[in-house]
């Protein structure tokens, strides 16, 4: 035998065409209520005042299609409860009038509000978190340690502070086994091999970079995505016991590069800086050495995809360039002609390449009037969008001819008729032109030059 169970709505109210409450029950999801003070009333105002719209809508549905769509009111109860009922409204039949069905949405309504708690706890971890990371990035920064974050199965270097960066000459991307001193490789790699299982090992001492300098090396484990990280850290040693102490030198080299008034950049054979001066910094418009550190040269010159591979393939194949001539462009925009000369090398270490950028626009401009052409270019240009295109270009045109025209006259020596001849003008023209842009000298001195 088949049981059938029969649900009743929550909410069910008997109303006549206008929408007039005749008859209304609720279930046993609301014990106590008494609803037959709705009973008379209108629908529309037993529910809150953003819902009766809603309600007209339904009543109109039902009258004039035979069924609503579900809609969500608010309804308000006679003991002053409120709370979420979905509703749809049904025509009987006839003149019977129609019938709304509502099911409380109470339950909705909890887990929405859980749902909205939760969001906002989450996004106040997240906050807390943010503020977390950015202090951990200021101490990052701030170390006077170098201080590496390598890959804990590629052994490449994920982040490196700015002491690091100024002690080491390293960047991020670079395999950090190729810095240690291959007599010291073993005793890495099995420091790695400890802090990956037990997450953190004790010093050791190793020799790092192209000079081998003595440091001691500790390292944690970390967790990161998408894998494991290893935190480095690394303080200069003492020399070993019974090794001399070096001889002093002279003024340490990197010391008169920083202080060069040229650009000077060492990269690797990829043209990834790994180290840059203040003067570089100037023309690139970057505020610190850590901002190009593993950025490729190229991101600077005019074409980054033709002149930076031109530059690298001439230093592969002869060692050395000289005079290269480019555009260099900041980070804001500011274009600077230079010229680079450069070599590569592979002594003592990994290969790199020095390159001196010399900035050689203010040279160039006095001598051709390069600069007074581009300024007065420039100025017309700022016209572009204020004006209609054929006055521009006629505009701009004045430009060059005023120009050319004063150029013409001071290599003539002010002799109008060489200049004429050198700009390919008759004497009358000359002298129509000289009228319009205001260069014209006295009478006198027009019939003087005629008489030539």
């Amino acid at each position: 035998m088949t049981r059938i169970t029969q649900t009743q709505p929550d909410v069910t109210l008997t109303l006549d065409w206008d929408g007039v409450i005749r008859d209304a029950s609720l279930s046993a999801a609301f014990p106590g209520e008494g609803v037959q003070d709705w009973v008379g009333r209108r629908w529309t105002e037993t529910v809150g005042q953003a819902a009766e719209d809603q309600v007209r809508r339904m009543v109109e549905d039902a009258r004039d299609r035979g069924v609503s769509a579900f809609l969500q009111v608010t309804q308000r109860f006679p003991s002053g409860l409120e709370m979420p009922v979905e509703y749809t409204a049904i025509r009987l039949g006839a003149q019977a009038g129609l019938m709304a069905v509502g099911k409380s949405l109470q339950g909705v309504a909890e887990l929405q509000s859980r749902l909205v708690a939760a969001q906002q706890a989450r996004e106040q971890d997240y906050w807390k978190m943010r503020e977390i990371e950015m202090r951990s990035r200021l101490l990052f920064d701030a170390s006077s340690e170098a201080v590496l974050v390598v890959g804990a199965g590629s052994l490449r270097i994920v982040e490196a502070n700015p002491a690091a960066i100024r002690e080491l000459g390293v960047a991020p991307g670079w395999d950090v086994v190729q810095e240690v001193a291959p007599r010291d490789r073993p005793a890495f790699r099995e420091l790695v091999a400890r802090t990956r299982e037990q997450g953190r090992s004790p010093g050791v001492l190793v020799h790092l970079g192209a000079a081998a300098q003595p440091w001691l090396l500790r390292a944690s484990l970390m967790a990161r995505e998408p894998e494991p990280a290893l935190l480095l850290q690394l303080a200069p040693a003492s020399p070993e016991p019974g090794r001399a102490l070096p001889r002093a030198r002279p003024p340490r080299t990197d010391e008169l590069l920083e202080a060069m008034p040229d650009a000077f950049v060492v990269a690797d054979p990829d043209g990834r800086i790994r180290r840059a001066n203040r003067a570089f910094l100037d023309l690139a418009q970057a505020g610190t050495e850590a901002s190009v550190v593993g950025e490729p040269l190229g991101r600077w010159l005019a074409q980054p995809g033709m002149d930076a591979a031109i530059l690298l393939r001439t230093l592969r194949d002869h060692g050395e360039v000289r005079l290269f001539a480019t555009t260099l462009i900041g980070s804001l925009g500011i274009e600077v002609e230079v010229e680079i000369s450069g070599t590569s090398s592979s002594a003592g270490g990994p290969p790199s390449v020095g390159l001196l950028l010399r900035d050689v626009g203010r040279r160039m401009a006095p001598e051709d009037d390069g600069g007074t052409l581009r300024a007065a270019l420039a100025a017309a240009m700022r016209e572009m969008g204020r004006v209609p295109l054929p006055v521009l270009v006629r505009n701009t045109s004045a430009v060059v001819e005023r120009l050319a025209i004063e150029q013409a006259l001071r290599s003539a020596g002010g002799n109008r008729t060489a200049a004429a001849d050198a700009l390919g003008l008759s004497r009358q023209s000359l002298y129509a032109k000289l009228e319009r842009y205001g260069l014209h000298e006295s009478r006198d001195s027009v019939e003087a030059d005629a008489a030539e």
